[in-house]
């Protein structure tokens, strides 16, 4: 660039203040998710050092000091702790019935059945596992006529999702079970296929439903906090305690900020969430041993379920999509059909942004 051209350049910057305006908030965005990120990894890493108590004071703490900083980078990243208050009772009031039907039957296949009774734990335990995850998905693609996409189950975001997911699942992976002498497999591989299929749970109804329903009402900021106080308050069905519960807020915060990263459950599932959980139950030592291979064939029937669910679903949205697709070719002038509401708009271009920083977006 010649010395003319560079002189003409500084003159625009000084005259036109807007010049390069557009590439700040990107690149804000950008900054954010690199601290986010950050912060996801520092957590985990968290868990090998602090006592459990402690851990989810720190992450909690951690995550707000995390927050403020962001929140000072300008537009469009802002606020996770700023609230934009639209509740949806409707949403509310399916995520309370849910979550209280789901704890009520954890607390009767662990406390009640236990592994003693092994068929009524199991049946207890798996419907509750079900409710779970066919619940949202009916009341989300059939009642509400919202997308997949807002319980976070697609492909959206894919490389930015596989990417963190590797990334996060690594480091769980080398503080817990790099390493680690397993027991026989008899003992092992029915607990695994049990948190893979507890995994899926997790991720669909914490995070991609009562998390994402929670920012649709309340903003960022509650949603993330609202979702891992629930998420640690439903271990009371497996019979934990309060000292248990602290950790698994400060946890739920963890996951909370992973999933918002890429709105996708693929960032949790079937790697993070599952590998934590794995080693959890191989260190509690309640369950080693104690389910049989045929637990095995239960889960994967549930696990099954699921994806059927989910496929039924998938397939009703194509659906109608291509019947509002006609609608819209032979009478272009009629109005939005339901099954693009605000929500399924907004959600679509919110798709091109790619791995997102944890904002409101306005």
């Amino acid at each position: 660039m010649s010395a003319m051209q560079t002189q003409e350049l500084e003159q625009i910057k000084a005259t036109d203040p807007s010049f390069g305006a557009s590439d700040r908030p990107r690149r804000g965005v950008v900054t954010a998710v690199a601290i986010w990120t950050a912060f996801v990894v520092a957590a985990l890493l968290l868990m090998d050092v602090l006592d459990l108590k402690i851990y989810g004071v720190v992450v909690a703490l951690a995550a707000v000091a995390v927050a403020l900083v962001t929140s000072r980078m300008g537009k469009p990243v802002s606020a996770i702790a700023r609230a934009r208050w639209r509740v949806d009772w409707k949403d509310l009031v399916v995520i309370g019935g849910l979550y209280v039907a789901i704890v009520a039957l954890f607390r009767v296949a662990f406390t009640v059945f236990t592994a003693d009774r092994v068929a009524g734990l199991f049946l207890s335990f798996g419907a509750a596992l079900l409710i779970g995850v066919a619940g949202p998905v009916v009341y989300t693609v059939w009642i509400r006529r919202r997308p997949l996409a807002s319980l976070g189950i697609g492909l959206h975001n894919l490389r930015s999702t596989v990417r963190l997911g590797l990334l996060f699942a690594g480091v769980q992976f080398a503080i817990t079970l790099w390493g680690y002498d397993l027991p026989r497999p008899v003992d092992w591989v029915p607990l695994l296929v049990m948190t893979l299929t507890v995994g899926l749970f997790e991720a669909i109804f914490f995070r991609g439903f009562v998390q994402g329903r929670l920012e649709a009402a309340l903003g960022t900021g509650p949603a993330v906090l609202g979702a891992a106080a629930l998420y640690a308050l439903y271990h009371v069905g497996y019979g934990m305690g309060a000292d248990e519960m602290v950790f698994l807020f400060g946890l739920g915060v963890v996951y909370a900020v992973a999933y918002r990263l890429s709105e996708n459950v693929l960032v949790l599932w079937p790697l993070l969430i599952p590998l934590g959980s794995f080693f959890a139950q191989l260190e509690a030592g309640d369950l080693v041993g104690e389910l049989p291979w045929a637990s095995v064939a239960g889960f994967a029937d549930v696990l099954v379920a699921m994806a059927v669910v989910v496929w039924l679903a998938a397939r009703s949205e194509r659906r109608r999509r291509r019947v509002n697709s006609q609608r819209t070719i032979s009478s272009p002038w009629v109005a939005d059909r339901p099954a693009r509401d605000a929500e399924s708009v907004g959600l679509e271009r919110r798709r091109g942004v790619g791995c997102r920083s944890l904002d409101d977006g306005s």
